[in-house]
């Protein structure tokens, strides 16, 4: 396996290829915007820096790894050779299903296609593919080059063959692959998300602030970052999506978002991406500063 294939080249999408590159995969980045893919090479060229900095790779290797990256606007170019294409799209059902409709008939029928989904179910992805049975779920962590896990999602119909073949690849990575199946959330979401959600519900109902939430969490439980900080940082949209994805997937109301979360979505609230969520960002702010304050009127 030599030609990867990565679509999408936002936080997932360009960390993802800059893995790839690294250790020695030919990567064709893949997006509909230009500006996009200009950015992506950006971030992969700070982040690359960040590395020899830190005495993790030199300057050859950084530059060899920036070689092994082509970018393409075009889907049918950038997929068409592809040994692997990993799918690091919008988190939108719609959008996946039609990227993998497109896939099945673009590659090759040796070609395993995966997808760097959160929470939607990859049974429903292959459901729209020629061979169900090349479909699988490569759900890596953020940040992509740091993070060790890889979430390995089998579909209802992934062959044995397939799973095992994405399991050596993600230790050829140095990553650590967990194999687990195709259920909503599957198990860093299905566990994570309902923690998320219950602070955002702690806060709503006026039981603590932002920093007071986060502290406890930290301090009381040995987390690296609060939940409403971590919320923040996946994106409060994509938390809102993927606490739909329960719900609706279990129809228990265990699951269901909290009204404050969907409203600072609905107010373009989004975290850091946005400048604001739970917290306030700048580009230079070193310190977090609460951004939202809510309680409940007393009764």
């Amino acid at each position: 396996m030599k030609n990867i294939t990565v679509i999408g080249s936002g936080t997932m999408g360009n960390g993802i290829a800059h893995t790839f590159a690294q250790y020695g995969f030919k990567v064709s980045l893949v997006d509909i915007n230009v500006q996009a893919l200009e950015k992506a090479l950006q971030t992969i060229a700070k982040n690359l820096d960040r590395q020899v900095s830190k005495g993790i790779i030199n300057e050859q290797e950084k530059a060899s790894t920036l070689q092994n990256i082509i970018t393409y606007t075009d889907l049918k170019e950038g997929a068409a050779n592809a040994d692997l294409v990993v799918e690091a799209a919008t988190e939108n059902r719609d959008i996946k299903l039609n990227l993998f409709k497109q896939l099945s008939e673009i590659c090759s029928d040796s070609t395993i296609l995966s997808s760097n989904t959160s929470s939607i179910s990859i049974t429903q992805i292959a459901s729209v593919t020629k061979n169900p049975g090349n479909v699988i779920g490569m759900h890596f962590m953020n940040p992509v080059p740091v993070m060790k896990l890889v979430e390995v999602i089998r579909g209802y119909g992934t062959t044995n063959e397939v799973t095992q073949t994405i399991m050596e690849l993600s230790k050829k990575l140095e990553k650590v692959p967990v194999e687990v199946n195709d259920y909503p959330g599957f198990v860093a979401n299905r566990i994570l998300m309902p923690m998320i959600n219950e602070a955002v519900y702690t806060l709503y109902e006026g039981v603590a602030g932002v920093n007071e939430i986060d502290t406890v969490m930290r301090l009381g439980m040995a987390h690296p970052m609060g939940p409403l900080q971590l919320a923040d940082f996946i994106g409060l949209d994509v938390c809102l999506a993927i606490l739909n994805v329960l719900y609706n997937g279990f129809g228990n109301p265990k699951y269901a978002p909290c009204p404050l979360l969907v409203n600072m979505v609905a107010a373009g609230h989004l975290g850091a991406k946005s400048g604001s969520g739970f917290y306030k960002y700048t580009a230079d702010s070193k310190e977090l500063v609460v951004a939202t304050k809510f309680s409940l009127p007393a009764s």
